[in-house]
């Protein structure tokens, strides 16, 4: 197994990934400060390396997350922190992680390469394209749609029956109780747009 970032969020996936005996034989990453993460080399990514074995990318940034993943031909596993309560009646995509105390419950379909962080709530009949990050003890009701590369902030509050677009900001705290359209950075109780982002 092999991860793509040195950050503190690799050291929750390299966690996770003991927590469940998956043995992690290699970290690469571009800063030549960072020589080891919990005893597992870090190392800068040779080109010329071969893809051979399964991968996760532990960067917690989704539009380098998707870069990285369009850029390197490696077969991405997905992992599920022991504590956390998946529904079997859900699905998980390729290179996604769901941290410590998360729930996801039933007819829920995450796409590839999310983050469901450190106890958040993903409820019944959720879809989650893929590069989402949902921070630690955010809440989506029921029926909520996230779009790819939408960033969920610590805390905040989705209801029932929305709909959020691509490449959205949710600040932390936010309570959302009405569709979010693409781009749109969203903060406060309701939630209200500040601006877009600019994907330029």
């Amino acid at each position: 197994m092999i991860l793509f970032g040195a950050s503190g969020h690799a050291k929750v996936i390299a966690e996770i990934l003991m927590s469940i005996d998956r043995h992690v034989d290699l970290i690469l990453d571009d800063n030549p400060k960072v020589s080891e993460i919990f005893g597992i080399p870090v190392q800068r990514f040779d080109t010329n390396m071969h893809s051979a074995g399964n991968a996760m990318i532990a960067i917690g940034n989704n539009a380098v997350r998707k870069k990285v993943a369009e850029s390197k031909d490696f077969t991405y596993t997905s992992a599920i922190h022991p504590s956390a309560t998946v529904s079997r009646f859900s699905s998980l995509g390729a290179g996604s992680v769901v941290m410590a105390g998360a729930v996801i419950n039933p007819d829920t379909v995450i796409g590839r390469h999310c983050i469901l962080n450190t106890g958040c709530i993903i409820d019944h009949d959720c879809t989650l394209d893929d590069f989402v990050h949902i921070s630690p003890k955010a809440a989506l009701a029921g029926n909520v749609s996230v779009g790819e590369g939408t960033h969920i902030g610590i805390g905040a509050s989705v209801i029932q029956n929305v709909r959020i677009g691509k490449w959205c900001t949710i600040g932390a705290g936010a309570v959302i109780i009405r569709d979010v359209p693409d781009d749109a950075v969203v903060v406060g109780n309701p939630g209200k747009i500040i601006k877009y982002n600019n994907r330029d």
